[in-house]
């Protein structure tokens, strides 16, 4: 059926498109419906009226904020396929040479190794994602949507490097590169339908175990009780073993915290590297220039000012950051 199709897009994420597209629409409808389809983003509206940001409805919908993630989406399939069939070169020659076996393709304990152990690595890149400015300005763009919709979980991003870093012991462990690929694409999918806010809180068992829409609803939010929360993918025990769960208390207020105001999906990708190329340009010292690009977002020389909240500094010059928010310049 795809034939057509390279064979790094022959995979679940491509198929379940049609399903992606069926429950946007569906959620789309509802929120024109019920009313709650907006022209202006809520930074917008607080921009316009002297106010802290204002919220908006659940489930609403902004058209252009929407196509935003849908073309962000398009890209990033091409993008991650790109990606994978780099990463398959590398994966098979540590498949075929390094690992010290080579797990069966077709056994049931091959792909559940492969699948808790995907879920495992992603949680450490995902946190990674939010404690290394670096690897923090390729997956910004994902939390740079002020609503929470099926589309928001479309706004992927385009650079999947670090991810493929994170991933090579699966294949150091003798599973078969296709098994990761296709471990992966299933815990994309798995994470489309976590992105709603018509669903609350589920029964505790599976609120217990799994990432669900209220769990993923706190990682989304800006509100400094809920930054740097809830990082798992399809499981969220790793969370609660690790330390870094926190249970949906309120709605939280979605997005950077300073938004972004652009629509264009180039500069919701790379706005980040350009800031950090500034700041490091701007900066004086070694030690200084590793900091901003290796610390976290939002680091700066203790020396210029005391840290705002612990283990956390703000820095001067690098705007729509999640951990604190921008001084202006």
């Amino acid at each position: 059926m795809l034939d057509f199709l390279p064979e790094a897009m022959r995979e679940p994420t491509v198929l379940a498109v049609p399903f992606f597209v069926a429950m946007v629409a569906l959620e789309w409808w509802a929120a024109w419906k019920l009313d709650h389809t907006e022209r202006d983003r809520p930074a917008q509206r607080a921009h316009l009226h002297g106010t802290r940001r204002s919220s908006s409805a659940p489930g609403s919908y902004n058209i252009r904020d929407a196509r935003a993630s849908l073309l962000m989406g398009v890209v990033s399939i091409g993008t991650s396929a790109a990606w994978k069939a780099l990463a398959l070169l590398g994966y098979a020659a540590v498949f075929a040479y390094v690992a010290p076996w080579q797990l069966p393709a077709d056994a049931w304990y091959t792909w559940l190794i492969a699948f808790v152990g995907l879920d495992f690595l992603f949680y450490w890149e995902h946190r990674l994602a939010h404690r290394v400015r670096l690897i923090w300005a390729t997956h910004q763009a994902h939390h740079s949507s002020e609503y929470f919709n099926f589309t928001t979980a479309l706004r992927q991003k385009w650079n999947n490097s670090a991810g493929i870093l994170m991933w090579l012991p699966l294949p150091l462990l003798g599973v078969p590169p296709a098994l990761v690929f296709a471990a992966y694409s299933l815990n994309l999918v798995y994470q489309f339908w976590i992105h709603t806010e018509h669903l609350g809180k589920l029964w505790r068992p599976i609120e217990f175990v799994f990432n669900t829409p209220s769990h993923h609803r706190v990682h989304h939010g800006s509100d400094s009780e809920y930054l740097d929360r809830n990082y798992g993918g399809t499981l969220i025990i790793w969370d609660r073993l690790y330390g870094s769960f926190a249970a949906e208390e309120h709605r939280p207020t979605y997005g950077l915290t300073t938004p972004v105001d652009t629509y264009n999906i180039w500069r919701l990708q790379t706005h980040e590297y350009v800031a950090i190329a500034r700041d490091v340009r701007a900066a004086r010292g070694v030690r200084t220039r590793l900091g901003l690009v290796f610390g976290p977002p939002g680091w700066k020389p203790a020396t210029t000012n005391p840290p705002v909240r612990a283990g956390r500094q703000r820095m001067l010059g690098s705007p729509h950051r999640r951990d604190q928010p921008a001084i202006e310049t």
